[in-house]
């Protein structure tokens, strides 16, 4: 192996840049020339591709986002797209890719791999933590952190305006975000999209714990479980309380990586680049039981289990 290339994918998350630092300085470290591929997937097809060096990485260790730009790409679903990425790697004389996304990118990954056998190693970037078999990706602390400062300062408001409060997470498909920061940010209930939620019966609770002199309430939702202004509108209807919804979107994308984040993006970077040195393929690598482990992309792009009722439960235990 003597040339690979290495992409991000899907939606951004903070700690790509370390990832794409650590790939490209490991891999020239071991001899390998590393080209860089823009916009993901579609700069693939496009021939949007570059060689990098090490200086091409310096000073974007601590950046949120990534430097490599990423975008969705329906035509890399289709095989006239795949063929135009192959054709890519084959005038570049690419020997593997490197992926960096989530359980979206490894399954194009997966897909493309069956279809033209080209050697890939992804390493698991999401901040919605949903790659199965991988105990967190990156981005994921840093999501979470982000957010769960966010609703600090949203308690301060709803104490002392006596309030109920509805913040919405992302979280499309998965409940992660709003589970963890429902429970690290001492709030009083979560909607997530894993579980059916009766609206009704925290009304009911809202409307007993305000009898009782309970002056605020802090709901979080995952967009993917509802609207937090419908969300809102219902509440005040059905408990005549004055309630405010908080979309926080796509700061939590953003940001500068925790250190948590950028270790273990240089952790993954390596990782991915010996896998393919080692004739590793159709795998992401990933931190599972405090261990980096390789998860064949079947795997990984398989539905995810959290411990929803367990969370959910203390969450409410301990409102």
């Amino acid at each position: 192996m003597k040339r690979i290339a290495v992409l991000t994918t899907g939606g951004d998350a903070p700690g790509m840049n370390p990832a794409i630092r650590s790939v490209v300085r490991y891999g020239i470290k071991n001899g390998l020339e590393v080209m860089g591929v823009s916009r993901g997937w579609l700069g693939l097809i496009n021939e949007d591709i570059k060689v990098m060096d090490h200086r091409s990485v310096s000073g974007i260790i601590n950046q949120g986002g990534t430097i490599l730009k990423t975008a969705r790409c329906q035509d890399f679903f289709l095989k006239e797209g795949q063929e135009r990425a192959y054709n890519t790697i084959k005038k570049y004389a690419i020997d593997g890719l490197v992926v960096i996304g989530g359980n979206g990118s490894f399954a194009a990954a997966h897909a493309f791999y069956k279809n033209f056998k080209v050697p890939s190693i992804g390493i698991a970037a999401s901040i919605d933590n949903d790659v199965n078999g991988i105990d967190v990706t990156i981005g994921a602390d840093t999501a979470i952190n982000t957010a769960l400062d966010a609703i600090d300062k949203i308690r301060d408001t709803a104490t002392s305006m006596e309030r109920i409060f509805v913040v919405e997470v992302m979280g499309r498909d998965c409940g992660f975000i709003a589970l963890t920061v429902a429970l690290a940010g001492g709030c009083e209930e979560v909607m997530i999209p894993e579980r059916k939620i009766d609206l009704e019966e925290i009304c009911q609770d809202i409307v007993e714990g305000n009898l009782k002199g309970k002056i605020s309430w802090i709901i979080v939702v995952a967009e993917g479980a509802g609207n937090a202004e419908d969300i809102c509108r219902k509440i005040t209807e059905m408990t005549s309380l004055e309630t405010r919804a908080v979309v926080l979107g796509h700061v939590q994308r953003g940001g500068r990586p925790t250190a948590f984040s950028r270790d273990l993006a240089l952790n993954l970077g390596k990782a991915a680049v010996d896998s393919l040195l080692k004739g590793e393929t159709d795998k992401a690598v990933g931190l599972c039981c405090n261990k980096i482990t390789l998860v064949d992309f079947e795997t990984a792009i398989q539905k995810k289990e959290l411990k929803i009722m367990h969370m959910c439960q203390l969450i409410r235990d301990l409102s």
